[in-house]
């Protein structure tokens, strides 16, 4: 059964999130279209979202084996064994969706903190001669990133003010993700009239992103 992980990153209540908002309405049509898709949802400020120490890793983004993680005190290996959680529910998934505002031309910090969680050695990433190569193309996946901002960000600067979407990109391609999607919810402006039509700008690319699925 193949598996929709989405992850949102937002404080704000659905109804008051633009990303969440373009974000639940996609995934509401993708399994409208793939009634047989199991769901999981990640919500980043509410799950706990360890922060990486060394004594968790036995090498390069590499967990500690089992004996030592047995070692560790009881409040580490919750977080170690939270950590790999995160990693494994990560790396069983097919389709992604996040949904995050744009935040100082990035997204929030915990967005950031999962996704060092999620790259472990043996798991989404391997080494070949001390470099580095991502796990995640041995099946077909697609991740579709949206994002909400306030303004309406020029195309021809955009590649260089969308930081956040760019690491984003750059990170999932590098794991092994190839089919990578955005969906942009610009311009949600200072009113609430604004704000809605930035949503429904958005949502009208629903159908087609959700056929090339």
């Amino acid at each position: 059964m193949k598996k929709l992980l989405y992850i949102s990153v937002n404080t704000k209540p659905e109804e008051l999130s633009s990303s969440k908002t373009v974000a639940r309405r996609l995934i509401n049509r993708i399994l409208e279209k793939h009634p047989s898709m199991a769901q999981e949802e990640v919500d980043l400020y509410k799950e706990h979202i360890p922060q990486l120490k060394y004594s968790y890793f036995e090498s390069r983004s590499a967990i500690v084996n089992s004996e030592a993680l047995a070692k560790l005190p009881m409040d580490e290996q919750n977080e170690v064994n939270q950590i790999i959680k995160l990693c494994d529910q990560f790396r069983d998934a097919d389709i992604y969706v996040i949904a995050a505002p744009m935040w100082s031309l990035s997204f929030p910090a915990p967005l950031k903190e999962y996704i060092d969680c999620v790259i472990q050695t043996g798991k989404t990433i391997a080494f070949d001669e001390n470099k580095p190569y991502g796990l995640l193309n041995d099946k077909e996946r697609t991740f579709i990133y949206v994002q909400s901002s306030g303004g309406n960000i020029p195309w021809i600067i955009r590649p260089a003010l969308n930081k956040g979407l760019n690491y984003i990109h750059d990170i999932m391609r590098f794991l092994g993700i190839s089919k990578f999607e955005e969906l942009l919810v610009d311009g949600t402006g200072t009113t609430e009239l604004e704000r809605q039509e930035a949503i429904e700008k958005a949502a009208s690319r629903i159908e087609t992103m959700v056929e090339q699925i």
